[in-house]
């Protein structure tokens, strides 16, 4: 009887300690694998060896994105969201590309007729306005943009009864919370500003052919815009 009783005590103490190492080593290949995990979502980038750049992105890629955003969301605040995700999938390079292909498109459209449309649209402009006017402007897609920029009155179709602000301060952004998200730096710190120089550092001097005091000069430049919203 005793030696029975010495057999099972032999027998459960063994499996007691078979199980406590399989139980630590299903423990440490569980912190493995999501360490695993975790590195898989970082990017990989040196700070200290990462060459300035000042390329843009492909601008294909570019507003297949912005595309994509527009279809995805019905609103500014999911469509900023949307951006950051998509821009956090691409290279730091490309995202930097992606910011810098922005403020090319920032800088193409900084002109007074556009300025004109923007007053109108939104009942009054500033210069902060303006730019975020055109930030709204480029995250409608790239055949609102154009159509916008060769000629303003064509904005009349992105016109919503009741809205009131014509602006996407976010849009500004999205490129940096991405690069500041997926690498832990600020994207301007990596801007080769020697090499690019189509930003708003750069913007020319404008003229404009159009004033807020004779109205006239307003509905000359966009006139179907003006009779339907101006008051």
């Amino acid at each position: 009887m005793r030696n029975k009783y010495t057999l099972l005590f032999s027998f459960f103490l063994l499996s007691s300690i078979t199980f406590g190492q399989n139980n630590s080593s299903n423990i440490e290949e569980s912190v493995n694998s999501s360490d695993i995990v975790m590195d898989s979502t970082t990017v990989a980038f040196d700070s200290l060896t990462f060459s300035k750049s000042s390329e843009m992105l492909d601008e294909e890629i570019y507003w297949w994105i912005i595309e994509n955003s527009t279809k995805g969301t019905d609103n500014q605040e999911d469509q900023e969201l949307f951006l950051i995700a998509e821009i956090e999938k691409l290279s730091p390079q490309e995202m930097i590309g992606f910011r810098l292909r922005t403020d090319k498109l920032l800088f193409d459209s900084y002109n007074p007729e556009l300025w004109c449309a923007a007053y109108i649209v939104s009942g009054g402009c500033s210069d902060g306005g303006f730019e975020y006017f055109r930030c709204w402007l480029i995250s409608r897609g790239k055949e609102v943009f154009y159509s916008a920029k060769a000629n303003p009155d064509s904005l009349i179709n992105q016109v919503v009864e009741g809205k009131e602000s014509y602006e996407f301060e976010g849009f500004w952004y999205v490129a940096m919370n991405a690069f500041k998200n997926s690498t832990g730096e600020d994207l301007y710190s990596f801007i080769d500003y020697d090499q690019f120089v189509t930003n708003d550092e750069n913007y020319p001097l404008l003229k404009f052919n159009w004033n807020v005091e004779e109205p006239q000069t307003m509905e000359k430049i966009c006139p179907i815009l003006f009779k339907n919203l101006w008051k």
